[in-house]
């Protein structure tokens, strides 16, 4: 197999587990990814043949994106059809974004491999997102078009959640050529946990943490956390935010925003780690906090993050969207409106001042998080590909 990710391997964790499932089920795989600037270019990890294209990804305008997009692209299709042309391939697996990426897969799949194309994202939500485009706008129907062309190129897609599901098959192609594959942690690096009080009740003078990591852009919401930090800090003293992710120029505005408001002693960004690295962070947390702002995107994503605390038996406050309640009800998480500082503030001391309830939300939130552990999903992921051969 093929598999190709417009991503830093392994740090991207989709890509890292679907690749070693396939592994274990005994397929040899050639990985093609970005080069990150400090790993090499070709190794063997985990029984993956790993290739990383020396293309620097860095967040800006379109012409950027496309410049980028079209460069890994051209490299990444020549490597695949020169080791189809050598070695042979069964199946080309595909990460968007972009999803034209699937045009790399062509000279494979005309030597007879099968192409899997996993949707991570809604290209054209999540483009109106970051650019505030209009849904009518001529960018976002050339990204409806080129959606749709892309899975018509696919054999069969994947994607992490249904209100994803119910936007392609809307639109793109039926709903029977989509499997949906949710984001689960691997259970080998998050083991679970079960739900227990803070660790702030007993001791008074530990700080009440609160903690968020991922993608540190403006769509999901630091700056809406810090506000919400800024107003809880007069009811919980000890309150504390700890935010872990790769630095951007987002995080730059926010981090002296909050400066300038003296919070400097309760928000530590903690910079990138490892999946391995964040179980340590999670466990040392008292709630995780997905703080979404509200927008195209958002409001159909279904965060992993959320799964990744539930795991380790932690609360999560998350925003009340679509992606999120189609799987969660409203006491197996504790939701706020999205975009909204001040419930969110709220619900910080709710958790921190009711321990009980807490618990009893979180148990719940497990037990939604228990039907789609990473060893059914990968079932599910093994079971799709399978009905292609």
């Amino acid at each position: 197999m093929a598999m190709v990710t417009f991503s830093h391997y392994p740090a991207d964790p989709r890509p890292r587990r679907a690749a070693e499932a396939l592994v274990k089920e005994g397929m040899q795989v050639d990985l093609v990814c970005l080069a990150d600037g400090e790993s090499p270019k070709r190794e063997v990890l985990n029984g993956i043949n790993v290739f990383r294209i020396p293309v620097r990804h860095r967040r800006g305008g379109k012409l950027s994106y496309a410049y980028e997009y079209s460069v890994f692209i051209l490299i990444s299709s020549i490597t695949q059809a020169l080791r189809a042309l050598t070695h042979g391939y069964d199946l080309v697996y595909v990460h968007n974004m972009p999803d034209i990426l699937v045009l790399s897969s062509l000279i494979p799949k005309m030597l007879g491999a099968k192409v899997v194309l996993d949707l991570h994202d809604p290209m054209p939500e999540l483009m109106m997102t970051i650019f505030k485009l209009n849904q009518n706008s001529s960018n976002v129907r050339l990204l409806t078009q080129v959606e749709k062309w892309s899975i018509a190129r696919a054999n069969v897609v994947v994607t992490p959640n249904i209100a994803f599901k119910r936007i392609f098959s809307a639109r793109s192609c039926s709903p029977e050529k989509i499997g949906v594959v949710m984001n689960s942690p691997d259970t080998d690096i998050f083991p679970f946990r079960k739900a227990g009080p803070c660790a702030s009740l007993k001791d008074p003078t530990r700080p009440f943490v609160m903690m968020y990591h991922g993608s540190l852009v403006e769509r999901n919401g630091l700056d809406l956390a810090v506000e919400a930090l800024a107003r809880v800090r007069a009811v919980i003293p000890t309150a504390e935010l700890r935010v872990y992710g790769r630095s951007t120029p987002f995080l730059e505005r926010v981090m002296a925003e909050a400066r300038n408001q003296g919070l400097d002693a309760c928000l530590k960004y903690l910079g990138s780690k490892s999946l391995e690295e964040l179980v340590r962070e999670i466990e040392s947390c008292d709630v995780g906090i997905i703080p979404n702002q509200r927008n195209a995107f958002t409001d159909i994503n279904m965060p992993t993050r959320i799964f990744e605390y539930l795991a380790l038996g932690k609360p999560v406050i998350a925003p009340r969207t679509a992606g999120i309640q189609d799987y969660f009800s409203e006491d197996s998480l504790f939701f706020f409106e999205s975009g909204d500082a001040n419930e969110l503030a709220r619900k910080m001391h709710f958790v921190f001042s009711h321990p009980i309830e807490s618990v009893e939300t979180t148990k719940r939130g497990q037990q939604v998080y228990l039907t789609h552990t990473w060893p059914h999903e990968r079932q599910v992921l093994v079971g799709l590909l399978s009905q292609l051969f």
